[in-house]
């Protein structure tokens, strides 16, 4: 079947309160993992309160057991990729080795501006993030010191220690849909690769494509796991489901369309599970048909635990 996480946006006013519900619930319910965006701010006003990603896993990795959890990604266009490598490693250790160590290249223009970091055109972004990607894998790979010269990043003779606990240290995630720049990356330094918001005709197009990509590395196919990220609006009755898709009617895509015109266009077009519990055990089902080993459900209301409770006890008996 296929592993089922919960992914939160923790720019969207995750607090400790709800964080420490949010972890206890993953833990508790069955849910294969705990995913948070790492993100200073949101991409426009208003700012709403954002828990700080390091601190909040170090929390997750104290308090529960069983899960996997980590950031959905890290941008190497803030996080400086050496303590970021040392704090990753720390964790894996921590948590018995459950931290995923997600990677990304930087995008929200507004929380660099803000807060004084350099995003930089799209060029300069993937430069950086392929060279913070090896500096990162050789640091938690290496029992020697390690040295390298790039233009963004320079190692001098440095050696984590103590050496990570899991030969290699934490298992690293690469997110991204873009066949010629990102994927690339992820078949060379990933072990985990996550997708992002497509149906599962296109998942099942892009993981050939990485399949290609492993074997002009070198690397064997079943070397990096596919995961797909996207968003989940369960509602347990058809009342429930119609007034959570209400709001969607402001956008214009969906004026005047019913819910069920809704549910299907976001499925179709976006891959987003959308439904009561019959159908959204159809779609985490295609997405498994599609080879997708594990999905992160974006759930975007931090307040509706009771939904995460009865998803939990209506879906997850069914598929994970």
């Amino acid at each position: 079947m296929v592993a089922l996480s919960l992914m939160i946006e923790g720019q969207n006013g995750l607090t400790w309160p709800y964080w420490k519900r949010l972890v206890a619930d993953a833990e508790s319910l069955g849910f294969g993992g705990l995913f948070r965006s790492d993100h200073y701010t949101n991409a426009s006003p208003p700012d709403k309160p954002s828990l700080e990603t390091i601190v909040s896993l170090t929390y997750a990795a104290d308090h529960t057991s069983r899960i996997h959890f980590g950031p959905l990604v890290a941008p190497l266009s803030f996080r400086e990729p050496t303590m970021l490598a040392r704090q990753a490693a720390a964790l894996d250790d921590l948590s018995g080795g459950r931290m995923i160590l997600g990677l990304g290249a930087g995008w929200q223009e507004r929380e660099h501006l803000l807060f004084g970091h350099e995003l930089g055109d799209v060029p300069t972004r993937m430069a950086r993030f392929e060279e913070g990607l090896k500096v990162v894998t050789r640091l938690l790979l290496s029992d020697e010191p390690v040295t390298y010269e790039g233009r963004f990043f320079h190692l001098r003779g440095a050696l984590l220690l103590p050496r990570p606990e899991r030969p290699g240290g934490p298992r690293i995630l690469i997110g991204g849909n873009g066949p010629r720049r990102t994927m690339p990356l992820a078949a060379r330094y990933a072990d985990v690769w996550n997708c992002m918001m497509v149906p599962p005709a296109q998942f099942r197009e892009l993981s050939r494509h990485l399949d290609d990509l492993l074997d002009q590395a070198g690397r064997p196919r079943n070397a990096v796991r596919r995961t797909l990220m996207t968003n989940l609006t369960f509602g347990r009755d058809a009342a429930d489901l119609e007034r959570k898709l209400a709001p969607r009617r402001q956008q214009p895509a969906f004026a005047g369309k019913s819910t069920e015109e809704i549910a299907d266009a976001l499925w179709t077009e976006r891959g987003a599970i959308v439904g009561t519990p019959e159908r959204v055990i159809e779609q985490i089902r295609a997405f498994a048909d599609a080879g997708v080993e594990e999905l992160m459900l974006q759930w975007l209301d931090l307040e509706d635990r009771d939904g995460i409770h009865a998803f939990a006890e209506t879906v997850l008996p069914q598929v994970a």
